[in-house]
């Protein structure tokens, strides 16, 4: 797990090299911690951001307590975003109307459960088990951002599943938007 971020890189950042860490928080007992209480530990005992509290708690979660990719404590969650050339209005319609979904979302029968327009949506998704967080973010005149999170996922195998599902609708809908907006 250590390879995404290199044992030179975390050395050069935190002062120690992964196996250093892992010794670390094996000696402070992290193997009977939640992710919460690892974090905060190595945040206020150790000089490291917050950021790096994260980073290393996660590696070590997945180097030594068989954390697996994308697992968070509630089940397996992955992310997904987009950029497009559209005014933030209208991404957030084509969230929010169905008949707009219709039209990029392959599974657009989702429940907004609650929605603060133009920033955020909590949607029950169509199985009905998971869920989604929607985010949107202006990026100026006519450039938004949308960021889906998706959780409560069963395992690895349909977190890698609805990442890619998320990719191909996310892109569709660039495309939808784009193309509507005459771009």
């Amino acid at each position: 797990m250590a390879g995404k971020i290199s044992n030179d890189a975390v050395k050069k950042r935190t002062g120690k090299n992964w196996q250093e860490w892992y010794r670390l928080l094996d000696d402070a007992g992290a193997r009977k911690m939640n992710h919460k209480d690892t974090a905060i530990w190595v945040y206020y005992n150790n000089d490291v951001s917050s950021w790096w509290a994260q980073m290393i708690t996660v590696h070590y979660e997945q180097a030594v307590k068989g954390r697996m990719k994308h697992e968070k404590p509630g089940g397996f969650e992955i992310s997904k975003g987009k950029t497009v050339s559209v005014p933030i209005s209208k991404l957030y319609s084509a969230w929010e109307k169905k008949l707009m979904r219709n039209k990029w979302l392959s599974k657009p029968n989702m429940k907004i459960r609650n929605a603060t327009p133009g920033k955020s949506m909590r949607v029950t998704w169509t199985d009905e088990e998971t869920s989604l967080n929607v985010y949107f973010y202006n990026k100026g005149k006519d450039k938004s951002q949308v960021s889906v999170q998706h959780m409560k996922l069963r395992d690895s195998r349909e977190a890698e599943r609805m990442k890619k599902y998320w990719d191909t609708n996310l892109n569709k809908m660039k495309k939808y938007l784009e193309k509507s907006n005459g771009n």
